[in-house]
């Protein structure tokens, strides 16, 4: 979440909360900790309490990456257009004092324990934009990306390893279908299993899970 002054507030792996899979998902992970390019920046704060959510300046963020603007209240079409996850969503972002509120507020308690599927960073930013969470433990967060992902390995194109062209086009429509159908209908704005709170309840049921 950009805050101003070329200073973001975003969600990182504290330490502790996550230890390496032994598998390609920790390519994810990697990309979701912070990682000062030239030792401890003068301008970023460095999480002491393992909670996760840090300040950091655009240069420590992007490290030498590209910056790209997530999109909200994008139509149906724009949506199911873009084939790559966690770059829009239909939910209408909140006002930017809102936004900032949820953030900075956060930056101090904490935003819970870092997971890939349930919990991550663009379920951070998507939360601090719109106040929508996921109330069901047993589902998936907000995240495109860790849709994306899940819907990509349920449309699977080994179906592909067939005999004749037809058959193999009429596959990869089909799973081009099933995997943009999926993104869709997963989408916070599109689901039905999101509710909005505060930021302030949302801290407090965060304190009584984990007592």
């Amino acid at each position: 979440i950009y805050v101003g002054e070329d200073m973001v507030i975003h969600f990182t792996r504290g330490q502790g909360q996550e230890v390496g899979t032994g598998t390609v998902v920790d390519i994810l992970l990697q990309s979701s900790t912070l990682n000062p390019r030239n030792g401890l920046c003068p301008n970023c704060t460095y999480e002491d309490n393992s909670h996760g959510v840090v300040s950091s300046c655009l240069d420590c963020f992007l490290a030498g990456g590209s910056l790209y603007r997530f999109e909200y209240s994008v139509t149906p079409a724009f949506f199911l257009a873009k084939a790559r996850g966690g770059t829009c969503t239909c939910a209408d972002s909140d006002p930017f004092d809102i936004v900032i509120h949820r953030a900075t507020h956060l930056l101090n308690s904490g935003f819970g324990c870092y997971d890939i599927f349930k919990n991550n960073c663009e379920d951070f930013a998507i939360y601090c934009k719109t106040g929508l969470i996921t109330v069901d433990d047993r589902s998936i967060g907000q995240s495109g990306q860790a849709i994306s992902f899940l819907a990509a390995a349920f449309s699977s194109p080994w179906r592909l390893a067939t005999r004749n062209a037809f058959t193999v086009t009429a596959a990869a429509i089909g799973s081009i279908g099933v995997y943009c159908a999926s993104r869709y209908a997963a989408d916070v704005g599109r689901r039905r299993d999101v509710m909005k709170i505060s930021v302030e309840d949302l801290t407090a049921k965060l304190a009584a899970s984990s007592i």
